[in-house]
């Protein structure tokens, strides 16, 4: 893997944690995410489940990422 696309690998790991973070943040705090009686909406739990994917994705490009450039370094040493 190049140099190039390690960078790019980690760069969209890091980047979909700070998007996600920030997108459930704001479902949390919509008026659309839980009923008058406090319960989750399916709108909420669908978007939920939308963000732990995208976290878990991001987590996994992004240590390819990692794990690109160390051994990059690696060979370069």
């Amino acid at each position: 893997m190049s140099r190039r696309v390690a960078l790019f690998l980690l760069a969209f790991g890091v980047w979909s944690w700070i998007i996600w973070i920030t997108f459930v943040k704001n479902l949390w705090a919509s008026d659309q995410s839980w009923t008058p009686d406090g319960s989750a909406t399916a709108f909420f739990v669908v978007h939920l489940i939308l963000a732990i994917v995208s976290f878990v994705l991001g987590t996994i490009i992004g240590v390819i990422g990692w794990r690109g450039l160390r051994a990059k370094q690696k060979t370069n040493a």
